[in-house]
């Protein structure tokens, strides 16, 4: 793993190919995007890094970019963009599957079980991307436990709670299980599961109502 830093930034592409392609992983063939950029300043591209694999002796494979309907670049950047604009249905086109958000199941606050709508505290790694505050159609995937695999329809919201907290600085991730098929009459037992969380489609914003 090479971790982009100042001094990472700060490298030239020469000397970026000859430290990490060449002496570190001692590459044979390197496959890139076609408008792939390297190095600092974004300064190497597909034509440079071809002439130092003939000096390096290793190959480079460019391929043609994929676009989505809309003719958009698929790419990394334009996943993420529509994941913080909470479009999870084009983040899932371009991605070729639904986007998911894993996690551990922990101890919330208890309230919706109070309302008859208990809720799944999903604690998500920070390095994955949350999508926008709001209300969204999702699965519901067990990953662990006895029913390990167990796929249910749910609704998550993901946001600040401002109907219950005026100022929470974070968002939290909550999944509401709709149906829980053949024990659908036994509450579900999920604390300390391993989760997966498949968003199929953004419903609403998240909102504040007068009351409980």
């Amino acid at each position: 793993v090479v971790r982009f830093d100042e001094a990472q930034a700060a490298e030239s592409p020469e000397d970026f190919v000859v430290r990490v392609l060449v002496r570190a992983l001692r590459v044979r063939a390197v496959v890139v995007g076609e408008d792939f950029h390297f190095g600092r300043g974004r300064a190497g591209n597909v034509d440079l890094l071809r002439r130092l694999g003939e000096e390096h002796d290793f190959g480079v494979v460019p391929y043609t970019l994929i676009t989505g309907e809309d003719s958009r670049v698929v790419s990394s950047t334009a996943i993420r963009a529509a994941l913080a604009a909470g479009d999870v249905a084009t983040a899932g086109d371009m991605l070729g599957r639904p986007y998911e958000l894993r996690g551990v199941v922990a101890d919330g606050d208890k309230r919706g079980r109070t309302i008859g709508f208990p809720t799944a505290n999903v604690e998500v790694p920070s390095a994955m991307c949350v999508p926008a505050d709001g209300v969204y159609a999702a699965w519901y995937v067990r990953d662990s436990g006895p029913r390990a695999g167990a796929v249910y329809p749910a609704a998550v919201n993901v946001g600040r709670r401002p109907t219950f907290y005026d100022d929470q600085p974070w968002s939290v991730v909550e999944a509401h299980v709709i149906d829980n098929g053949p024990d659908d009459h036994q509450p579900l037992d999920l604390y300390g599961e391993s989760a997966r969380l498949r968003f199929v489609a953004r419903l609403r914003g998240e909102k504040k109502f007068s009351g409980v």
